[in-house]
């Protein structure tokens, strides 16, 4: 495993997106089945604790100069707190615009029956992968843009035809990694962008051939244990030079300092026993086209 240097390395331009996002209001928040490891209906969060950790979160974000809009949570929906799988916003050639999610579970496809609207009328167009939300499962969670593509997990939670709907419809290069721990199902459980060149990254959450593919895509790698990353430090968010992260351990906040990043703990605890934090409650919309991603006309994806 490489491991951090706690030198000053080449300077790295601060990440353009995740200064928007969209939150969704925790009324309804509870674990009523289990398709995560985390969940267990027998140990419900309490809803008053639940609702300040997401309060203080969104004035955290806030405070840092991050424009948050909120929607509104279905009562039929306890996971549709966890924003970040609503959809893929992107702003591209057409506008803004999100990339609905077409969930794997069914317990969540109602989510974005609610969604889908409220998007259109902050004036962002939505379109499905696929046709009419019933081609390959997506689920928002697994992408990230870095580098020169749109990263893409698959395997539990997003097929891999969904990549090349992602490329085609979008006009971008995706490359896909192919995620095998039942803890990491989505890629923002093991990997997060920091800045252009730096990332925090868990290879345990792959399968080899995509862990080395994930580790030669990023200059400048933060490299996770399995057990660092199942305090959730890698679900985390950041604005400008601030990582705003549920849990960091010793060793990755002494390399995160040392490249010049500051950290804001957030407890968020009780979103846990959903199986998501700080990354799964936020949903950046504010990703460009030709400015974080390159434009590529006709689509292209990568596999490892």
């Amino acid at each position: 495993m490489t491991e951090p240097t706690t030198e000053q390395t080449t300077e790295s331009r601060e990440l353009e997106w995740g200064k928007h996002y969209v939150m969704v209001r925790p009324d309804h928040f509870r674990v009523d089945y289990v398709i995560n490891p985390y969940m267990d209906t027998a140990v419900q969060p309490n809803p008053e604790r639940a609702m300040a950790q997401w309060e203080h979160l969104v004035e955290t974000l806030r405070g840092l100069g991050a424009r948050v809009d909120v929607l509104g949570q279905r009562a039929d929906a306890p996971d549709m707190v966890y924003a970040m799988n609503l959809g893929l916003g992107v702003v591209g050639a057409r506008g803004p615009q999100v990339v609905m999610s077409h969930m794997r579970y069914a317990e969540r496809r109602m989510e974005t029956a609610t969604a889908e609207p409220w998007f259109r009328e902050q004036g962002l167009a939505t379109s499905y992968v696929g046709r009419d939300g019933v081609g390959a499962h997506f689920e928002a969670g697994d992408a990230f843009a870095f580098g020169d593509a749109l990263v893409v997990g698959y395997g539990p939670r997003t097929e891999e035809l969904a990549l090349k709907h992602l490329a085609t419809d979008l006009g971008i290069r995706v490359r896909g990694l192919r995620i095998t721990h039942p803890g990491m199902y989505h890629l923002d459980l093991a990997f997060c962008p920091l800045d252009e060149r730096r990332a925090l990254v868990c290879p345990s959450a792959l399968d080899d051939e995509s862990a080395a593919a994930l580790l030669a895509m990023v200059p400048e790698p933060l490299v996770l244990t399995e057990e660092e990353a199942l305090t959730f430090c890698a679900n985390s968010v950041v604005v400008g030079r601030t990582v705003v992260m549920p849990a960091c351990p010793p060793r990755v906040r002494e390399q995160l300092e040392a490249w010049g990043f500051e950290i804001v703990l957030v407890d968020i605890g009780e979103f846990h026993l959903g199986g998501g934090s700080i990354r799964c409650l936020t949903n950046p919309v504010d990703v460009t086209v030709g400015r974080d991603l390159p434009a590529v006309p006709a689509g292209e994806v990568v596999l490892p």
